[in-house]
């Protein structure tokens, strides 16, 4: 069934700007997760940002409203860790899951949040900075925990908006 509508939870703002792109080419009607007001059990697209492997707002999504395709966004390549985020999160073989590269900017971030990539990137930045056969993907990681930056595209939605076309 095709979704009604497109959901997400969105901390530095890229997963709200791929649901809002996607409500553009959809024509979906988009809402944040805390302000959806659909009825229970409607067909949504919902879109989570990443935190250790985790979909944020995906277990509450998925007791209000019946998920027909989940995204993921993060700063992994687009169409990565596909399977470590079905693992990580108990989804449904069926459920179409997809992965976009959102961005970093270590200025939108508060809390733990903050502290927690801090660490990161001290830990992951040096560890990669100190690589010397890093590839084209790593090299595009590195640059963004050093000098942040959006990944947000409509292009890295192509495999969405496929399967919206054909679900």
């Amino acid at each position: 069934m095709k979704p009604i509508a497109i959901v997400y939870t969105s901390n530095t703002g890229y997963t709200r700007q791929y649901a809002q792109l996607l409500g553009e080419k959809t024509g979906l009607p988009v809402y944040a997760l805390e302000e959806a007001d659909l009825a229970p059990a409607s067909p949504i697209l919902y879109l989570g940002w990443l935190m250790a492997g985790k979909v944020k707002g995906y277990p509450k999504a998925a007791k209000r409203y019946r998920i027909e395709a989940l995204c993921g966004v993060g700063m992994g390549a687009t169409g990565s860790q596909i399977q470590d985020l079905r693992k990580s999160n108990g989804l449904p073989a069926q459920l179409p899951v997809f992965t976009l590269q959102g961005g970093f900017d270590m200025n939108k971030l508060h809390g733990v949040y903050k502290l927690m990539m801090t660490v990161m990137v001290k830990t992951a930045g040096k560890g990669l900075a100190e690589k010397t056969d890093r590839t084209p993907e790593e090299d595009l990681m590195l640059d963004m925990l050093l000098h942040g930056g959006s990944r947000v595209s409509v292009e890295n939605l192509a495999d969405v908006l496929a399967w919206y076309e054909n679900p």
